[in-house]
């Protein structure tokens, strides 16, 4: 169990297959309106960083830069190395943001 709720809603949108990981998966998802959310990790790289903020910004998408690293975003969805990853639902937006506010 983790300390921080949000880590638990991520596996849980991951395994309902409601959250999009990768990159250009990503940006795909904010351009074509699929992304409701997209969260970063605070050791995101610069140019990661500024691309999916730019396309947050430019597709008024909600980014949180979460207070967690890599890893621990990485483990709450099993994988390794991820630094962002989108909520696609409305529900698990919803619920984020009452987390992360």
């Amino acid at each position: 169990m983790h300390k921080k709720p949000y880590l638990n809603l991520i596996g849980l949108a991951y395994r309902a297959r409601k959250c999009s990981l990768g990159e250009e998966t990503i940006i795909r998802d904010i351009q074509e309106g699929r992304a409701k959310l997209v969260l970063l990790a605070n050791d995101t790289g610069k140019q990661t960083k500024k691309k999916l903020t730019d396309k947050c910004h430019f597709y008024n998408v909600p980014l949180y830069v979460v207070d967690d690293d890599r890893d621990t975003l990485s483990k709450a969805v099993g994988k390794t190395d991820r630094v962002a990853i989108a909520i696609l639902d409305d529900g698990f937006a919803k619920k984020f943001k009452t987390l992360l506010n």
